[in-house]
Formats: C-alpha cells, structure tokens, sequence
C-alpha cells in the first residue's frame, strides 16, 4: 500500500496558486508548510487549530497515514462531506467510501478569508476529488498510454514549426537579400544597404519570440496530459494569463497618458512649425523684427526648438508609461549624473558658440585672422569653428578657444569693395617718397587679382634710420584667398621697382652700396623661368 499510495503522498515545496483560498499560504513559512497538506504537488489545506492533543503538522501525518491505510478500490468512490461537532467546534468531515481521511474545523479558517466553514469545506473537497482523480489516472494503463501518444503527436508539430520557422527565416534573409542586389524595393538603395542588417536580426528576432511561444504552448499541453505534472502546467498557464492580463490592463491604464504625450507632441511641433514660417520670412527680409539678424536666424531656430522641445518633454514626462516606477528614476539619476560629468567643457564650447552666432564676429563665407590661423569660414556649429586655409587645409577650432583670442574679420566691412589687402615695402631715402606711391600704384593697376574699381592706397607708415616704410593697400576679387593676390602683387612690385632703376632696401643694411641691387631687365627671365609671349618682343629688345 506504501508504495501504491507513494505517488498521493509526495510533498511539494511549490506555493499555493493564486486565486486560492488563503488556507494554503502563497509563501508559507517553515512552520506554515509543515502544516499544510500537499498531494500530488497541489496543497489542499492548512490545518491551524489543535485537534485534541494533535497540532495542524501532526493532523496533517495523521491525514497520510490514513491516505496509505486505503484500499486501492476506495479511491472509485467521490469525496464526501459530513456536518459534526469536534472538541467543541463546528466540524466538517472528508470521507472516501465511507472512511474518514480528514476533518476540517472551523478553528482552521482564517478571518481574512471570509469563508464559511461550508464554503471552505467545499473548496477543500473539490481539491480532494481533484487529487483522487488524477490518482486514477497516474494508474490507468490507457489514460497513460494516450497522454504518451498525444506528447509525441505534439512533440512531433512543436518540432516541425520550429523547423519550418527556421527554414523560412533562412528563404527571407536570402529573398531580401537578392532584392538588395537588385536595387528593388520601396526603400532607397542608399538607406537599404543601412537597413538590410537591421531588417534581418529584427526577422531573427521575430523567429526566437516565436519559437519561445510555441515552446511554452508545447510545455503546457503536455505537461497538463500527465497527473504527476499538470500542478506545473497549469503554473505555466496562470502565469502566461497573469502576464497577459497585466500587460492589456497595463495598455489600458496607460492610454490616457499615451493620449495626453500624442497631444503635447502635436501641440509643440504646430508651434515649432508657426516659428519656422516667421524665421523665414525674417530670413528673406519680409519681416523684421529687433534684435533679429539674418545670419543668426538659423542659430535662434534650433536654439528655440531645443527649448521647446526640452519643455515639452518636461511637461510629457509624468503622463509617460511608468514615469514614477524606480527603473525611470535611475535612468534620470544616470543621465544626470552623466551631463553633470561632461557638460562642463560643453557647455564651455557652446556657450561660446552662441558668444560668436549673436555677436555676429562670424558668419559661413568670411575671411578671417584667428590668432595664427587664416582662413576662410565654412562652418560655424554649436561646439566648433571650421576654417579652410590657403594650404587647403581644414582647421578645427573649438568655440571657446575662438572667444579667447582675437578675432580678424577681413571680409565684414568689405561690402562691394572686396577685402582689403596689405604689404610693406621698405625704399630708401634717396628715392622720391613722389615716385614710390606712383611706382606702388602701377604694380596694382597690373595686378589682374585686383578690383581695378578701386583705387590703390599708399601710406607712409615709418621713417626708420636707413629706409623709409611704405605701406600699399588694395582691394581684392571676391573668392579669392589672400597668398593668390599677394603672390601676383608682390611679382608686379619687384617688376615696377627693377624698371625704374629703384632698389628695395630688404634684407636691412647699414651702409650704401655702390652700385643698386637691381636686376636688370634681359635678366628677368633668366632659366628655367619663361617670358609671356606678350613679353617676348620686349625681352629681345632689351
């Protein structure tokens, strides 16, 4: 009997299931559980009360050994119930072919519950012929014989969908993928080639969710075919359900709020888009408004948009799902912490890039002095300034090291006139300061890489011991950097100085030399440099 009856009399440490009586505890504690009956891992109920001089883990001994007292034929027979009195309690009393295997007094109810002791004693004895019922079947040779059948006809459709699953991931990625060598599709080639390697671990993912689902679905049938199993099976289907239907009352509760961010996220992209018609309006000049220039317009519009959106979010924020769940408040914490770490140097750099946007100091297009780098600007950005120098190279420099120095801007005040351009001769006394401005103004009227429209400017910036110093000032062609001008400038110079006979008194000298330093004219061309062919005929004469 010990043995035919071992099977009833296994005790699970598993709790009781929700939705239980709270008789059976959800977490019992040690002293809880051995009070508890458990047969064939389902409890039926815990015994709190003494019962004479037995106490509710003694009752519940006395319950086995009266379990493995029975004949195997009793167990044909339904659970009954029968109304008594014991040790001066309401009782009610489980039988089993009329053999008594357990009483139930009202002691044993807890108050929480709000149970009747009927109510509870029908609850306990639908347990009881729930527990005979799949003893029955534990030793029914052809119950057990279909639950192996339908577990292989099962086991034999879980694993042909998983296989089919997998083929048909491996027929997708391979259709996509000839799609992407034939440029086909609805998404450009461009964004394709991006998009191919998310589109395939998506499909991948798909497949392992799947697969997960059907394994779970598969568990569940199967192991609820067998008696030993089906306490766990029917685990897994309460616990699949409670995730459901926490998820759908989740999506419920949470569509107010989903409703509300949809409306704020409308509201602010109206707005940004309102502002947007304005700043183009001021942008071409069909608005004004103080304050507002049109090469800070761009500037103001992202700077505007960050804000609002910035509010916005602000404002979104506690209609969000899970907004105050701990997971939100330490991803705050984190990304707080993370932009009070770096957000030093910056803010550093953009707060010097919004310095050079409003004061206008520099604009896309200018030509510029910045310390020792000249150049012209092709981007001005929140963090850095771009320059292309006359090597053309590209030259980074953070916003805050641009503030911090000086700032040359050749072409702002230029206008029409082009950007001025200066160079220093040095002439000695001996030659008329008369004849220098008018040999200075020649070099620039040949100059080609000049605006002829405006006239040459010399000054006489020192009368040092040994030379007098002259300076010339042009004005350039738009587009043109600097060293282009001045390479051409300075040859015309040295041309216009050689023909009158006048020398350039650099390098420095403290003594007169006999003879000029000049170089004659036949000698202009001397090899491997080449004459024009317009000074050809001039340098034969010569």
């Amino acid at each position: 009997m010990s043995l035919l009856w071992g099977g009833l009399l296994l005790v699970s440490l598993l709790s009781a299931r929700i939705g239980w009586a709270a008789e059976p505890r959800m977490a019992p504690t040690e002293q809880e559980r051995s009070q508890t009956l458990i047969l064939l891992h389902e409890p039926i109920v815990m015994l709190q009360t003494k019962y004479g001089s037995l106490d509710g883990a003694a009752r519940v001994r006395l319950v086995h050994e009266r379990l493995q007292a029975m004949a195997p034929g009793d167990l044909n027979s339904p659970v009954t119930l029968a109304k008594g009195t014991r040790v001066g309690q309401d009782s009610r009393e489980f039988m089993v072919n009329g053999k008594r295997i357990l009483v139930l007094l009202a002691g044993d109810l807890d108050e929480f519950d709000e149970l009747t002791l009927d109510q509870a004693a029908e609850r306990v004895r639908l347990r009881l012929d729930e527990v005979r019922i799949k003893y029955l079947e534990l030793h029914s040779a052809p119950y057990l014989l279909k639950a192996v059948g339908k577990t292989l006809l099962a086991s034999a459709l879980f694993f042909g969908l998983v296989w089919l699953l997998q083929k048909g991931l491996r027929l997708v990625k391979k259709w996509l993928a000839n799609r992407l060598l034939l440029q086909r599709g609805l998404i450009p080639h461009q964004w394709r080639q991006v998009a191919g390697n998310v589109e395939a671990r998506l499909l991948s993912l798909l497949t392992l969710l799947l697969i997960f689902a059907l394994t779970y679905g598969w568990l569940t049938y199967v192991l609820g075919l067998f008696p030993q199993t089906r306490a766990w099976s029917e685990r897994l289907g309460d616990s699949l359900f409670t995730l459901c239907g926490d998820m759908l009352e989740g999506m419920i509760s949470a569509m107010p709020g989903l409703v509300t961010v949809l409306l704020i996220i409308v509201i602010t992209r109206f707005f940004i888009r309102m502002l947007a018609i304005v700043f183009d309006r001021i942008e071409r000049g069909q608005f004004r408004v103080q304050g507002l220039h049109a090469e800070t317009i761009g500037a103001t519009r992202r700077l505007l948009s960050v804000v609002i959106w910035l509010f916005a979010l602000t404002v979104a924020y506690p209609y969000l799902p899970g907004a105050n769940s701990d997971a939100f408040k330490g991803i705050s914490v984190f990304f707080g912490l993370m932009v009070t770490l770096g957000s030093a140097g910056i803010m550093n750099h953009a707060m010097s890039g919004l310095v050079l946007i409003y004061s206008r100091a520099l604009r896309p297009g200018d030509l510029v002095q910045i310390g020792e780098v000249e150049g012209m600007v092709t981007e001005l950005n929140a963090l850095s300034t771009k320059l292309v120098t006359r090597q053309d190279h590209e030259v980074t420099l953070p916003n805050a090291v641009v503030v911090g120095g000086r700032v040359t801007n050749l072409t702002r005040l230029a206008g029409d006139k082009g950007v001025a351009l200066l160079t220093k001769v040095t002439i000695g006394y001996d030659t008329p300061w008369r004849q220098v401005h008018a040999m200075l103004e020649l070099a620039a009227r040949r100059c080609q890489q000049l605006n002829q429209a405006e006239p040459p400017l010399v000054r006489q910036l020192n009368l040092q011991d040994w030379y007098v110093e002259y300076e010339l000032q042009v004005r350039m062609k738009d587009g043109l950097l600097p060293a282009v001008a001045k390479t051409e400038l300075h040859g015309h110079i040295q041309d216009v100085f050689n023909e009158f006979g006048v020398q350039i008194m650099s390098p420095n000298f403290i003594a007169q030399p006999e003879q000029a330093v000049l170089v004659a004219r036949d000698h202009w061309y001397q090899a491997p440099a080449e004459a024009p062919a317009e000074a050809r005929p001039a340098a034969r004469q010569g």
